[in-house]
């Protein structure tokens, strides 16, 4: 049962927090925690992160004056307390659903979210270029980004605090010493330096003042403070943001810094807020910028999430006491995990394999190849651009890089795909992960645009996976193809474990599923198992079935299997799950390159220049027309035409 909510329901009733005494705060946290738990176990979400910045974004409202300020929110894994206190409420109860709430800032949804955001590390930039047309407009506002640990790490980040010293911006660092997994890298031991100098700093003043103190006071009530003196590191952090004295990366920059600060200490916060508002506003033309370093713990108030590997920053529904999922079928297997098993089987048997993720250990299934490897195994952080470079470079000196990415990330690293991999021919093995809708997660992370991406390059090898057998016979033929890149792209999901051990598929070779009559599907990924369903009812209702046939590949095309199907079929349609130059444009630009009289005979389905907001999987693909029921009307209608 839901718990009460009184000082929740009223910043609904009074549209904001601003009416709250600041002693009610440590409640209202208490209470938007509680209702972050409560939802999230129904709906799935970012848990961890939200419930970290609990306080902090409590503090933000309570101090400066949203929508008139900016507040954003760096990849918006956290923007949970966000919503629920700018009027979302209602809409975070079908959060991640159709007619619901984002699970990301996004702008059309709310004057609140400044900024959209779902990759990381955009938020400085962008906090950038609203306080400089601040400037120009001379309007008066305050521009916050609040980015993680962790998406301070990307190259994007670094080229934005370059420029940001005298725009006038104020940056939240949310420092849990959490990324997806633990951060990795120069920028992590740097904050915990820094946490650590400051912490022995404070506690040897600490120690000073209270001996000194002591030392004008009788001896019981000296010996009082002098104890107080030693522990005073634990009221000092907490009472205000402190001025470092240790040089650091930050000021070095240009940026005064001020922290740490306990960001689950309300009343710290507050005043650290109230702070770099004043701090701001008494610089000349506003146009210092700051960083306020705030230590939060990913997954505070809820155990389950505090003692979880990840902080459970990613979850499906759950039970509220004990923080488990429900079960998943013990006959399946995540696509990301038999990935990872038969690249360590593979990696067992040839030393020179290794694996590349940038940030993504756990969601690319590649934990567990660690475990076994785990010298062979590297997590670069948020670093797209830098993993995929990386990897050419291993590819020079003969090693076998594998590179496991989302496609929706690949996107990030598109010029070293192009420039340092695919102009030299490099044999870097890129798997594509949760290629095509992803369901939930919108738009944002859809894996809509690799084959327009990476077709169009020369020389190289493009397939996609429909099942896990396919999926394992493509990481064979990958691992062997030493002369070019490859891509290997499959779709979020489960499947059924091997029954028999992995080989590799001839390249270039697609395969029939079922053979029909008139009509023939040609699909590609997640579209071979919809175009059996298509087949299957067609069957049962119409009394007749299409011919189904699995491309396995994009590049090369198989043009025999095409020629085929052009002869002995009225119509062939191309069905994939990916927008733009993919199987259809290959179909398509053979077929008219070779002046053949087939292009009347194809018809293209295909993601269309279209972004899909959340909802079911299956539900964002009947939206586009690539779901069974929209796909058995299209052959129905071609089947009369041939009859």
């Amino acid at each position: 049962m839901t718990q009460s909510t009184p000082l929740l329901d009223s910043v609904d009733q009074k549209g904001g927090i601003k009416h709250l005494d600041p002693e009610r705060l440590p409640a209202l946290a208490r209470e938007v925690r509680a209702e972050i738990i409560d939802i999230v176990s129904e709906t799935g979400g970012h848990l961890g992160a939200s419930l970290g910045v609990v306080e902090l974004t409590i503090a933000l409202h309570y101090v400066f004056d949203f929508p008139h300020d900016r507040v954003i929110w760096d990849v918006g894994h956290q923007s949970y307390p966000h919503k629920l206190l700018t009027g979302r409420r209602k809409l975070m109860r079908r959060l991640r659903r159709e007619d619901g709430a984002s699970g990301f800032p996004r702008r059309a949804e709310s004057p609140y979210d400044a900024f959209g955001t779902a990759h990381s590390s955009t938020s400085l930039s962008a906090a950038i270029g609203m306080a400089t047309a601040a400037r120009l407009r001379n309007e008066n506002r305050h521009v916050i980004a609040v980015i993680g640990d962790g998406a301070m790490s990307a190259g994007m980040a670094y080229e934005a605090i370059n420029n940001a010293s005298d725009v006038g911006i104020t940056v939240v660092l949310n420092d849990n010493d959490m990324s997806i997994s633990p951060p990795v890298g120069g920028m992590s031991r740097h904050l915990q330096g820094l946490h650590r100098k400051l912490k022995a700093g404070l506690r040897q003043k600490g120690k000073d003042l209270g001996e000194n103190i002591a030392k004008t006071l009788p001896r019981p009530v000296g010996s009082l403070v002098a104890e107080i003196g030693k522990r005073v590191e634990h009221t000092l952090i907490p009472l205000a943001p402190l001025r470092s004295d240790h040089g650091n990366w930050f000021e070095a920059l240009g940026l005064a810094y001020d922290g740490p600060v306990d960001g689950h200490n309300l009343h710290a916060l507050v005043e650290a807020c109230r702070a770099l508002k004043a701090a701001r506003s008494a610089s000349p033309g506003g146009r210092s910028s700051r960083l306020l370093h705030v230590v939060t713990e990913k997954g505070k108030g809820f155990p389950p999430a505090e003692q979880a590997a990840d902080r459970l920053h990613g979850v499906t529904s759950f039970d509220k006491v004990t923080g488990r999922a429900a079960a998943a079928s013990s006959n399946a297997i995540g696509f990301s995990r038999l990935f990872a098993d038969e690249l360590s089987k593979a990696a067992t048997d040839d030393p020179r394999i290794v694996a590349v993720t940038a940030a993504m250990l756990s969601g690319t299934g590649l934990a567990s190849f660690r475990t076994q490897h785990p010298d062979r195994c590297f997590d670069v952080g948020i670093a797209e651009q830098h993993a995929v470079t990386f990897a050419a470079g291993l590819a020079c000196e003969g090693m076998i890089p594998v590179v496991s990415i989302y496609s929706t990330f690949l996107q990030r690293a598109y010029d070293q795909v192009v420039h340092d991999v695919a102009l030299q021919g490099l044999p870097v093995r890129f798997i594509v992960d949760r290629a095509g809708f992803v369901g939930a997660d919108g738009a944002t992370h859809a894996g809509c645009y690799d084959m327009t991406m990476v077709t169009p390059l020369e020389n190289t090898v493009v397939m996609a996976a429909c099942d896990g057998e396919r999926l394992a016979g493509m990481l064979q033929t990958a691992l062997q193809i030493d002369d070019r890149p490859s891509f290997l792209r499959f779709a979020r999901g489960t499947t059924t474990p091997l029954q028999d051990k992995a080989v590799a598929l001839p390249i270039g070779r697609g395969r029939v599923v079922i053979s029909g009559e008139n009509v023939a599907l040609l699909c590609l990924g997640s579209r071979v198992l919809t175009g059996v369903e298509v087949a299957a009812h067609a069957r049962d209702r119409l009394g007749w079935q299409p011919t189904v046939v699995d491309a396995q590949f994009v590049k090369p095309l198989d043009t025999v299997l095409l020629a085929q199907l052009l002869r002995a079929h009225h119509s062939v349609v191309v069905v994939e799950d990916a927008a733009g130059a993919g199987l259809g444009y290959a179909v398509l630009s053979h077929l008219g390159t070779d002046n053949r009289s087939g292009l009347m005979q194809v018809h293209v389905r295909q993601i269309p220049d279209q972004f899909i907001d959340q909802k079911a999987v299956e539900e964002q693909y009947a939206v586009v027309g690539l779901d069974m029921e929209s796909l058995l009307s299209l052959i129905t209608d071609l089947h009369k035409q041939a009859s």
